[in-house]
């Protein structure tokens, strides 16, 4: 059987680019830029240089120039968040989110977060989007509404069951309202905890913090949803204990009844043919306790870090959307958009002249979300700034000792540095280039990981 040629390649115009890259004499350093890269997608060209200078003597410590590079460029990660963009940075910010969820569950002493967070009251909880209409579903037991037993890959799931008596417009004002519901979720879970310990809402700042760390979720049907880590504090935030009242029931109580009270709604005006709405979350509602790592219960610390983590680097592609803005409805055809996802963008661009200050066709391809997907409260947890800020400083540790320059105190050390933008992604044959090296750096990727996390296995076993 003759082997199977990747798609890309079939294209002699690739294939022919693909040769003249991996025969240049430079080739090779233009391999060592993507793996820098991680094997981005779609890197970042810059030009320019950078000097370190010796600030006493004025002597030249190194200079660099992109002149003497593949292209004249120095290629950077774009650091892109959405795994349909770019897998490689993608799941940069997924490791970066899943370290932020988890120390916010089990602390972590070298972002000043004390192990003894484990110990406060803390859930994952998901809310979510109300009935727009029914829709093909795969229940626990028996058939779906329309009958049969649909597999769970069946594209039908989620699409509406009648799509003429479908509330398409409400789905995609619901999801352009989503973070103002949370919002208003956030104040009245903390005036449900005050009532239930006898304080008044200014009193409750004095014994007690909630924090927490959420992700949002489109489900088949192209309704949003918010997971969410909710964590009580003390009065100064994770290094203080809670007071001992504030229990694991008292919270899961306490979200119960803000999700459901009518504070907790967000009411939307009568626009033409539009009537008035009044959006709340929906009934289906799931608090967990989370336990800690090890314990044999499903809900664990690193189950919830890897779910939220899963779902920060995605948006609405699951259902069949598209990954940028739309500029006409006429792409929605080159691309294939389902129908039911199609009528979400429609409605979209129908709504849009009605609510012009909610700007729902600059996010039709988001079914009119305009959120951050993944957010956090102030004192949760560290910062991906400052995972970020991590990062940069120990490569920069890295590139001076390559250079011979970690002998030198920083503050001796001139750097001076122009650089100018250059443009941004792959040629064709650099591009089927470049997935190979991604996957290269994926595989050792997930090796470190299993082998990390088979050595904490063992550690804890001794």
């Amino acid at each position: 059987m003759a082997p199977l040629i990747p798609e890309t390649l079939r294209d002699p115009a690739t294939l022919g680019d693909l040769l003249r890259v991996a025969s240049a004499p430079d080739f090779h350093r233009w391999e060592d830029q993507i793996r820098r890269t991680g094997g981005c997608a779609n890197p970042i060209r810059l030009r320019g240089w950078t000097l370190h200078k010796d600030k006493v003597s004025g002597e030249t410590l190194h200079h660099y120039n992109t002149e003497n590079e593949p292209g004249g460029c120095l290629r950077i990660a774009c650091g892109n968040r959405r795994a349909s963009r770019c897998p490689s940075c993608a799941f940069t910010y997924a490791g970066d989110t899943y370290h932020l969820i988890r120390a916010g569950l089990a602390g972590d002493d070298r972002r000043e977060i004390p192990t003894t967070v484990r110990d406060h009251p803390r859930v994952f909880a998901t809310l979510t989007a109300p009935s727009f209409g029914q829709v093909h579903n795969r229940p626990d037991r028996g058939n779906c509404r329309c009958g049969t037993r649909h597999p769970a890959d069946d594209p039908a799931l989620g699409t509406a069951l009648d799509p003429e008596t479908y509330d398409y417009a409400g789905a995609v004002l619901f999801n352009n309202h989503a973070g103002d519901l949370w919002q208003r979720f956030t104040t009245r879970l903390r005036r449900e905890i005050a009532a239930r310990a006898g304080l008044t809402r200014r009193e409750l700042a004095e014994h007690l913090r909630v924090s927490y760390g959420k992700v949002a979720e489109f489900q088949k049907r192209g309704a949003l949803h918010f997971h969410a880590v909710i964590r009580l504090d003390g009065p100064e935030g994770p290094n203080s204990p809670p007071p001992a009242w504030a229990t694991i029931d008292l919270l899961a109580d306490a979200i119960r009844a803000a999700a459901a009270h009518s504070y907790t709604s967000v009411s939307v005006p009568a626009a033409e043919d539009q009537p008035a709405r009044t959006f709340r979350w929906g009934a289906q509602l799931d608090v967990r306790p989370v336990k800690a790592f090890g314990d044999g219960s499903e809900i664990t610390e690193q189950a919830v870090a890897s779910y939220v983590a899963k779902y920060a680097t995605k948006a609405a592609e699951n259902t069949g959307s598209l990954d940028r803005r739309i500029g006409e409805l006429s792409e929605l055809d080159r691309h294939q958009v389902p129908d039911h996802t199609r009528r979400l963008i429609e409605a979209c661009k129908m709504l849009d002249p009605l609510y012009p200050e909610r700007r729902l066709w600059a996010w039709a391809h988001m079914l009119g979300f305009r959120g951050h997907f993944s957010t956090k409260s102030r004192q949760y947890s560290t910062t991906l700034g400052a995972l970020r800020q991590e990062r940069a400083d120990y490569r920069a540790a890295q590139e001076r000792q390559a250079l011979g320059l970690d002998d030198c105190e920083p503050d001796t050390v001139l750097v001076l540095a122009d650089w100018q933008y250059a443009g941004h992604g792959h040629t064709p044959g650099e591009s089927a280039l470049a997935a190979t090296i991604a996957r290269d750096v994926q595989l050792n990727r997930e090796t470190a990981r299993e082998a990390l996390r088979d050595r904490l296995t063992d550690e804890r076993e001794c």
